[in-house]
Order: C-alpha cells, then structure tokens, then sequence
C-alpha cells in the first residue's frame, strides 16, 4: 500500500509539471495528443552515453557585474580566494554651488550588505547577512585612490563599443597585487594607486543594523535604525581637496571631466594571518554612496550656517578583481573525449563542466532486425520518432515529427564527490559542516548560444525572491539520503530533447557551472576564446565557493557515474 502511496504522489507531481508545460506551449499538447491515448502504451526507462569533462576559466569579463565580492575566502576543497573592487563614482549635481567658506563636517562611506529580515526584537528588526556572506574571520581593508583610466568604449572597435576588462587572477603571476587584462595587456591596479583613503586593519561584516543618532538642538536624541552595511567616515581633508576646492571648476561640470579628474577609488582585501571572511556587495543600489556632509556662511547676515551635503554614488565602471591561491588541487582543461572522472566547478575565474551528450557511436537495431554501431543521436532519433517502411522517418505534421515514443522526463543525474573536503569547523550558517554545500544550485546551459535551456523557461517554479527555491524543477535542488550523504542533483532536460525529436533542434554540448542566483542568467565573455566555450554565466564569476562532482569517465563507479535517465511512454506495438 505504500508503495502504491509513493507511486500516485510522483504521477501526481508530474501531472502537475506536465500542465504547466501544456498550458505555456499549446504545439506540444496538439502534437503529443496524436501519440497517446490511440494505442495502447507502457513505460520504460534508458540511459544514452554522455562525455562530460571539466574546461578552466580564465580571462572572464568582471566589469559591471550585477554585484561585488568584498573579501577573503578560504575554500576547504580549493585554496584561497581574494577579491578587490576597482569602482568610478559619479557625482549626483554637476557644476555644484558649495556656498560661502563651505567647512565639511563629516564624510560618510556607506555600502549597505545584501540582507533579509529574520524578526524582530524589542521592536527592532532583526537583520541576517548570511546568504550573501562567507566566512566569519576578520580582513584588512584598505582603500585608495584609483589612478587608473577606466574607459567606457574600446578605441579599437567600431564606435560605441564597450570596453571590457578580464579577470587575470592567478596566484602564480602576484599574489598580493591585483589585476586585470583587456586587449592592451595586463593592468596591475597596485602600480596604480594614489592616496590612502581609508583603512581598517580588522574590519568584521556584521549582520547588526546600522543605528544613527541625532541630537537636537535643545537636547533631545532621536534613533534611525538602517540595513547592515559597510559603513564608516572618512578623512575630510582629502574630500575637501578633491571635491569642496573645486567649486567653479570644469573637472566637476560634467560626467566625462569628472571620470578623468577623478578615477575612482580600489578597494583592496587583504588576509589577517591567511584567513578572512568574503562578502556580496551591492555598489549599484541607491544606498550605496559617499555623502560629504558641510555647513556654509548664510545669505543673511548674522544667521546659523547652513548645511547641505554633496554625494557620490558607486555607478560608472566598475570592476571586481580576484587573486587565487588554488593549493589544494590543480584545475585543467579535461578529456573531452572519454571525460573526467572528477569535475571541478569554481567562481572567481575557477572552473566548469562541459556535458557532450550523444557522444559515440550507440547500438541500434533496425526494423529488419540488423544491429549496428551508428552515431548515438541518429540512433535516439531513430528509436523514437517513427519510421515508414524503409526506416526513414515520416513526414512533419504541423511542423514536427511523428513520435512513437514519449520522452515523459529527461534527467542529467549528477553525484557530489563524497570526499570532497569540507570545513573544519561549525559556523553560524553551517552548524553542522554537513550542510556546508546544502545550498548549493547547479545552473545548466546551452554553450553554443549562451543561453538557458529550453527546460528554463518551461519550469513553473519561478521565483523571483528566493533564488534557491526559483526553477527547481529543470535546476533541481540537492538531494542527500536520510543521513545526509550520497548528495546528488538533478538537471531536468525533457523540454530540450523533445526538441531535438520533434522539432529537429540543434544537440549543443551542455556547460555547468556553480550559481547562487539561478535567476541570474546574464553572460561575462571570455577574452579572445577560440574553444566551445565562449561565455560565462555571470553569476558563476561572483559564487566563491567551490564543489567536486563525479564525471562520466568509465572509471567512475557505475553508481555515482554521471548519467542522462530517460523515462519514456512508446507504444506497445513497438518492435
């Protein structure tokens, strides 16, 4: 009784999955509706043979990223990663009038931290940083001046053409200065930097909101409570100099003399005793600024100063910079023929998968009943389209092919590494060092186009504020046993096959990569690649931390070997 139990609450799942695809492709119902419910059918499964290997990444596109890693992280399966900010500002008034013997008050960095609520206490909001934080240790951070042109359009291109800039980050070339690359060479932003800004020699992140105080002239104190964030003041001499002096000067009438005047400032991470902590910054958002805060001499004579403030958001380019220490294991490009037996996905210019499916040549045995060796696509084609007499296959109807067997789920079953190394210790996210690839999403997608897969859009399970539950049916979430071990994931490519079958669309190898925002589905081309993979997917650069996957090498034990599952509806006619 159970088992029936457990069987009617999978139909019933997949039911609902199966609605969902109808109700978004009205094709695919009218297609399918000629296959089933004429003959009588029965299930079975297979599995098709797949390559999958891993492909090293480097010269990844890392400006103008949708968010900034700010940190230290030490991976316990990888080595230690870095990673610096180089950020224009852009004044919000140009051409600004600071008034008579303007005087700063104070001067303002503020950075707010990606955050959600978890409750309230006393009446105050509670804060969590934790999904967008790695690590707990303390980092040195300093901040310069960037004397650094960042260019907004490449001078070797046709007009209007974007400048790109590269991550250049191995450990091996510097381990202390921080780079990148474009078509000119490399740029050591170490070379170029100018004054000291600020500095904090043990800098935490914190998930504690930000309580501002203000004392009224007559006495009375009020509290502002704001979101967690990196914020602090700075030096109000170099502003003064920098920004006040110019009062009347072109360098801040416009965004183009500004940029040139100004170019920005470098963030630079450093470890406190090889350790540290790494963190998602939002320097785009409307919070994020520096606000020089100044009074003024009154038009009224004998009046109270006036006060006013000048700000400077974080837009214009902006780049994150990495420098890796891999020292735990050595990242190459792999087997593309017979695959890898491990598969190393990494951000922050790390590593992915590429899967080949169909790879060879499969089995096939006619209607005459000759076996032979024929390429494996021709021969998935073959065993579910249907054929005329002659073993062709039979006209489009309606523009897509006759089926005599339905592809119900497609699945890439992918296993973790069990041996992957894992932290040492607990912490606030990870109680149990277990869980510490719990939420870990596997984003798959097409290499030759750069897009998501066709499954993606198919997936009814978008959400679009909570990455990790959004398009869960194609992305599966990680699965571990009741013991929390034998860790897999699940890629759902049903949608991309039938494709193949019915519309005759293109078979394109597959890339993996590590996402913790699946939602995030925009590309960082790689610098002057002449291999499949052109692009990457952005969230992929800015996810610090590493897995180890099994592959599909024959080596690989059978059971944690990757694997395509196809489960299917034919006809029981079929020979």
């Amino acid at each position: 009784m159970k088992k029936t139990f457990k069987a009617l609450k999978f139909i019933g799942f997949l039911l609902f999955v199966l609605v969902a695809i109808i109700a978004c492709d009205k094709d695919y119902n009218s297609i399918e509706s000629d296959v089933i419910g004429l003959k009588s059918f029965t299930t079975d499964n297979s599995q098709v043979p797949i390559a999958s290997y891993n492909k090293k990444l480097n010269s990844l596109k890392i400006n103008n990223l949708n968010a900034s890693l700010l940190g230290v992280f030490n991976d316990p399966a990888y080595g230690q990663t870095t990673a610096s900010i180089i950020t224009q500002m852009t004044p919000t008034v140009y051409s600004p009038n600071f008034g008579t013997n303007p005087v700063i008050d104070s001067v303002v960095l503020t950075i707010p931290y990606y955050n959600r609520i978890t409750g309230i206490d006393n009446d105050n909001t509670v804060y969590t940083i934790q999904d967008s934080l790695y690590g707990s240790a303390a980092i040195k951070l300093s901040i310069y001046q960037n004397n650094y042109f960042l260019r907004d359009f490449n001078p070797n291109e046709d007009l209007n053409v974007t400048q790109n800039y590269y991550s250049y980050a191995s450990g091996t070339i510097n381990s202390t200065d921080n780079f990148a690359i474009n078509e000119g060479g490399a740029i050591n932003f170490d070379t170029q930097k100018g004054a000291l800004v600020y500095e904090e020699d043990s800098l935490v992140f914190s998930s504690n909101a930000i309580v501002l105080k203000t004392i009224a002239a007559d006495g009375t104190e009020t509290f502002e409570r704001k979101t967690p964030a990196l914020r602090d003041t700075l030096n109000p001499a170099f502003w003064k100099t920098l920004i006040i002096d110019k009062q009347d000067d072109a360098v801040l009438s416009n965004a183009n003399n500004f940029y040139n005047y100004f170019r920005g400032l470098y963030f630079k991470a450093e470890a406190k005793n090889n350790d540290g902590s790494m963190i998602l910054l939002d320097f785009a958002g409307s919070g994020s600024n520096i606000t020089i805060y100044y009074s003024h001499d009154s038009s009224v004579e004998g009046a109270d100063r006036l006060t006013d403030s000048y700000v400077l958001n974080f837009t214009g380019n902006r780049l994150n910079t990495f420098i890796n220490n891999y020292n735990l294991v050595s990242l190459e490009n792999g087997d593309s023929t017979n695959g890898d037996e491990k598969l190393y996905l990494k951000g922050t210019e790390g590593s992915m998968a590429v899967v080949d499916l169909f790879t060879g040549l499969m089995e096939y045995t006619d209607q005459d009943g000759v076996t032979s060796n024929i390429p494996a696509l021709d021969a998935f084609k073959k065993t579910y389209r249907k054929l005329d007499k002659t073993g062709n296959y039979l006209p489009k109807v309606n523009g897509s092919y006759p089926l005599k067997r339905l592809i119900n789920e497609a699945q890439l079953v992918i296993y973790e590494d069990e041996n992957i190394a894992l932290p040492a210790t607990s912490s606030d996210k990870y109680p149990d060092p277990k869980d510490y690839h719990k939420y870990d999403r596997i984003y798959a997608y097409d290499l030759k186009n750069n897009i998501p897969l066709t499954d993606y859009s198919f997936d009814p399970t978008s959400n679009s504020t909570d990455a990790y539950n959004s398009r869960y049916v194609h992305l599966g979430q990680r699965i571990t046993d009741d013991n929390g071990e034998n860790a897999k994931y699940k890629i759902r490519i049903t949608e991309y096959l039938n494709s193949i079958l019915l519309k005759d669309s293109t078979n394109t190898k597959i890339g993996l990569v590590l996402s913790t925002n699946v939602n995030y589905v925009s590309n960082s081309p790689i610098l002057n690649s002449d291999d499949v993979v052109t692009q990457v997917p952005s969230a992929a650069i800015i996810t610090p931390r590493g897995t180890v996957l099994y592959g599909s090498n024959e080596n690989v034990p059978e059971s944690k070997r990757m694997s395509l599952e196809l489960y299917f509806t034919k006809e029981n006619s079929e020979n």
